[in-house]
């Protein structure tokens, strides 16, 4: 017999209840990939509940929301870039990062200019004020990650890493795989 799903039990919260969704999901689908589906969601309730625990406790704080977050520091990272450019190295969809663009241009973040070569294209960057709010803020951003990190051993953070890369690196060759334009 299966897992209680009815929240009665103490241990039952939003990363446990993977756990009792795979047994539940084999009793009633026999022949469901179990591992497949566990990896699954496990890295999307882990990822959901850093992403939770970062934005709560290091960008809301400053004022930021996560997305907003992204964008910045993709810029930080790549340097000015074309909208479109942003959107797809952010994973966020063009309409996010207009509306963003907006937003963090308004508080001198941000700083949004034409395209010399296409008058429709708009090329963002980091303001100086930008700069430093982001770094400032993602030290406080890695210091999260670090306790995040620290659940687990060093032996079994670099084995982890090592898998994800694995996998982003493979997924990247797959054409079955449905991608943001």
């Amino acid at each position: 017999m299966g897992h209680s799903a009815d929240g009665d039990s103490a241990a039952t919260d939003f990363l446990s209840f993977a756990d009792i969704a795979v047994d539940t999901t084999a009793e009633r689908l026999p022949g469901i990939d179990r591992s497949a589906m566990q990896m699954v969601l496990l890295l999307h309730r882990v990822a959901s509940s850093i992403v939770y625990d970062l934005e709560s406790t290091v960008h809301r704080p400053a004022g930021w929301s996560w997305s907003a977050f992204r964008l910045l520091f993709t810029l930080w990272v790549a340097g000015p870039r074309e909208s479109r450019q942003v959107a797809h190295l952010s994973g966020m969809s063009r309409a996010a990062v207009s509306s963003l663009t907006k937003t963090l241009s308004a508080s001198g973040l941000l700083a949004r200019r034409s395209d010399e070569r296409d008058r429709r294209a708009a090329i963002l960057s980091l303001t100086a004020r930008g700069a430093d709010a982001l770094e400032t803020t993602f030290r406080a951003h890695n210091e999260r990650e670090a306790r995040w990190a620290s659940l687990i051993s060093e032996d079994e953070l670099a084995t982890l890493n090592g898998v994800l890369t694995k996998l982003a690196r493979a997924a990247q060759g797959q054409e079955w795989i449905s991608r943001r334009a």
